[in-house]
């Protein structure tokens, strides 16, 4: 199968969820479900400066919403936190899958050898204090965080909770305050049905499915998409490509334009068009992978939250702003909280984009996230050109 790069794009948005445009009325933890089971999972990020990375893939799908669906989920027993992407909400009919990951991790702890030998019993104390105490946050074995307390290294106690964690006994939430890994055992968060669902015969068994799970959510994807959806190493999976072919879970399909082979998940759907405009973190599914983002959308994306001030070119925590099928803007954005004001602090356009509907386009999504967030005024200030077309519409007021 051939397909053209412009129905890539609307193959790739429409297996997102985004093509449909967002629900109309309340929106609820039915729709939450609906968006895993596009996206597969969700990325969890602590940075703050407008909302937490892993409101914004809902905020692009589903617009206003309550903002406590994804932690009253986990709650409920519907998702839990493991290293899927990366640190990722997943949901938890998923456990099964990332077993083998889990068994994987016993050797990938050299720290953990060191600790056991050193001091035999250390790691399952931890466990028993998680165990017999209830959840907990790391600096609870300490009394003063960092530094020695009734433990005997506070470091090496935080240390045999992430292993206990990668190796699945287990898991977290989020404390609320400070977003914090709260831990638990697994079979507190994890309901009994999910973790006696059965595990996949073999850890090929298991990355068969995750590849055909990313497909799903991909609609059309080179083989180095597939293995970066859930980070998995492409020397394991490289051989069961052919065979996931042969399965007929997985189709052979070339895009034009593109110098890879490309692979289709045998439900994907073929939109005529996309209906999206929506604003997305820099951690979203759609664009997470940079070199796919390039390759699907001609759109070069870079974080620059770690990059000095005077070398970033659009700002610190730019989001990309998708409208249809394509990505024509990219906007700097901080949520001023104590001014109630969402700053729009650059606005950029892509090259041959309609600057007029791109702008606004997204001062109707502007308006629609500040009164999401709670904020009363948008300031747009002068950078970016798209920033003074931005500025003359109504709502939008020039930054002082």
């Amino acid at each position: 199968m051939t397909i053209s790069a412009a129905t890539a794009r609307r193959v790739a948005v429409g297996a997102q969820g985004l093509a449909g445009g967002r629900p109309a009325g309340r929106v609820d933890r039915r729709h939450l479900r609906k968006v895993f089971a596009r996206v597969g999972v969700v990325q969890i990020d602590s940075v703050n400066v407008l909302v937490r990375s892993q409101e914004l893939p809902l905020w692009a799908r589903l617009g206003p919403h309550p903002r406590s669906l994804i932690p009253d989920a986990t709650v409920a027993g519907e998702l839990f936190e493991y290293w899927a992407h990366v640190a990722t909400h997943i949901p938890v009919e998923h456990h099964r899958l990332f077993r083998w990951r889990m068994a994987a991790m016993e050797s990938q702890w050299p720290a953990i050898a060191r600790i056991n030998r050193e001091h035999p019993g250390f790691v399952e104390e931890i466990y028993n204090r998680v165990r017999d105490g209830g959840p907990l946050v790391a600096s609870d074995l300490s009394t003063r965080t960092g530094r020695k307390g009734p433990w005997w290294d506070w470091d090496d106690a935080k240390m045999a909770l992430e292993y206990l964690f990668d190796v699945g006994r287990i898991t977290a939430t989020r404390r609320t305050n400070d977003f914090a890994r709260l831990y638990d055992l697994t079979e507190r968060v994890v309901p009994p049905w999910a973790l006696e669902a059965p595990t996949p015969d073999s850890e090929a068994e298991g990355r068969k499915e995750l590849l055909v799970l990313a497909a799903r959510s991909m609609g059309v994807a080179t083989f180095d998409d597939l293995t970066d959806y859930y980070r998995m190493r492409k020397l394991e999976c490289r051989s069961l490509m052919p065979e996931l072919v042969e399965e007929g879970r997985l189709l052979p399909a070339e895009v034009d334009g593109w110098d890879k082979p490309a692979y289709m998940h045998p439900d994907a759907m073929f939109p005529r068009s996309s209906g999206a405009s929506a604003l997305l973190s820099p951690f979203d599914s759609l664009v997470w992978f940079r070199e796919r983002t390039e390759r699907l959308f001609g759109f070069r994306y870079r974080i620059e939250i770690y990059t000095p001030p005077p070398k970033r070119v659009y700002g610190y925590y730019v989001l990309p702003f998708l409208l249809g099928d394509r990505l024509v803007a990219r906007v700097d954005l901080k949520a001023e909280r104590a001014r109630a004001v969402l700053a729009v602090r650059g606005a950029f356009a892509e090259p041959g984009i309609d600057v007029a509907e791109t702008a606004e386009a997204l001062a109707g999504e502007l308006q629609l996230m500040a009164g999401w967030l709670g904020l009363d005024t948008i300031e747009v200030s002068e950078n970016g050109d798209l920033a003074q077309s931005l500025r003359t519409l109504p709502a939008m007021k020039p930054a002082s």
